[in-house]
């Protein structure tokens, strides 16, 4: 049985399904694939940018339970409801989250429950120095 710890936390949505907030295997921390809830009251933004803020900031949430922060992000799929419309305002926020070298991106049109983004991301997790 691989050795894999769950993580959860109140500062991201809670799961909707069979699912883990986050999971840490091996070094690295794999995220859910998360929408823009706010986790304390629910809301959703209207815009793309605004929600991808949201998501970011639940992703963050995740990886900070297991002292990682999005420069520890190494791969993120990246989910949106109308790519040929929001693809601009959503880059542009995604990349005020980020810092070089880039995590590697995989972005697709995919058809969401009544949201405009969803994000999942595998990180490294940092070791003692």
């Amino acid at each position: 049985m691989p050795n894999k710890t769950a993580i959860v936390t109140d500062n991201a949505p809670k799961p909707a399904g069979p699912y883990s907030q986050g999971i840490v295997a091996n070094g690295f921390l794999y995220t859910a694939g998360f929408g823009p809830q706010d986790p304390a009251t629910g809301e959703i933004a209207d815009d793309v940018a605004g929600q991808t803020a949201q998501v970011l900031a639940n992703v963050a949430a995740v990886l900070a339970e297991h002292g990682a922060t999005l420069d520890d992000v190494v791969k993120s799929t990246v989910h949106l409801e109308h790519s040929d419309r929001d693809f601009p305002a959503f880059n542009e926020e995604y990349a005020k989250h980020f810092s070089q070298p880039y995590p590697v991106r995989t972005t697709v049109q995919s058809h969401l429950a009544n949201i405009l983004v969803e994000i999942d991301v595998v990180a490294v997790l940092p070791t003692a120095e």
